[in-house]
């Protein structure tokens, strides 16, 4: 009998251990997933269309948490806040702090009744759910619905933060582009030959959509270091035979414009989208 609570200790501790990194896996995942949506969502794309390896999700929160100094402090502030919302929401969901003798007081003017009708209302939101949820289980809830709540932000205003940086030419960390492609297979791109460096032909092409912005970047598919400001075309993503390009920002660029990607389909001859965020005027 003396050998066995040893293992049965033991056999607790490790189904501990597995619980608490189940629900870490968990959290890992969804923090990686919504900054990775805020991230390529700043670009227009779609993350389910993407179709990003499970690994790729689960070390992103390093960045959300301590990807920059001012990471790091906003990581310091949500926990600050999330405590206290925590911590108010536990005494607010308390059968004491919710009873209405709370303000049963003798000497309270009259003209405050209205006042406490209305408390008491509010109140009952909070009474209802202490009334059907267990008090084991409602704190647990209660944790869990704030920390989602706080890590969604993070992720998301982390993921907008890097997604920007990325679009600005002078902070961008994506990696500069030279597209090769065969002959005729794309509508948008420069002739080598520096005898003749005019645009392809577009017999044969149809366009759906917004007709300015394709003659907009039509012409301006290379680099250009002497435009003012210069002209860098930038890799966003590749993936699933489908290349994602986009000419790189300025410094000097609002802070909610956001650069037209270039999605290529490396296996269908010809097909291009640009995603933008708004049309052109130009006729």
């Amino acid at each position: 009998m003396a050998d066995s609570n040893p293992s049965s200790q033991n056999t607790q501790i490790l189904s501990t251990f597995a619980s608490i990194l189940g629900v870490l896996g968990i959290f890992l995942y969804f923090i990686g997933w919504i900054y990775r949506w805020a991230y390529f969502g700043w670009f227009h794309l779609e993350l389910n269309r993407l179709d990003l390896p499970l690994r790729s999700f689960l070390f992103v929160p390093i960045q959300v948490f301590c990807g920059s100094p001012s990471a790091f402090l906003r990581t310091l502030i949500a926990i600050v806040i999330g405590t206290i919302c925590i911590k108010f929401t536990l005494w607010l969901v308390q059968p004491s702090a919710v009873k209405p003798t709370l303000w049963s007081v003798q000497g309270i003017p009259e003209k405050k009744h209205s006042f406490r009708s209305n408390f008491h209302q509010l109140l009952a939101i909070p009474r209802f759910f202490t009334d059907i949820i267990p008090p084991s289980l409602r704190k647990d809830l209660t944790v869990v619905i704030w920390l989602l709540i706080i890590l969604f932000w993070l992720a998301r205003i982390q993921g907008s933060i890097d997604a920007r940086r990325d679009a600005v030419n002078e902070t961008s960390t994506l990696p500069v582009i030279t597209l090769v492609l065969p002959e005729k297979q794309i509508a948008l791109g420069r002739n080598l030959d520096l005898d003749n460096p005019f645009n392809p032909s577009l017999k044969g092409y149809r366009i759906i959509g917004d007709q300015g912005l394709f003659y907009y970047l039509r012409g301006k598919e290379n680099n250009d270091s002497g435009t003012k400001p210069p002209r860098v075309w930038r890799l966003l993503l590749e993936n699933n035979k489908w290349t994602y390009v986009f000419p790189a920002l300025s410094a000097q660029s609002k802070d909610d414009e956001r650069p037209p990607v270039l999605a290529i389909n490396q296996d269908k001859e010809g097909q291009l989208m640009i995603l933008t965020p708004d049309y052109t005027r130009s006729k």
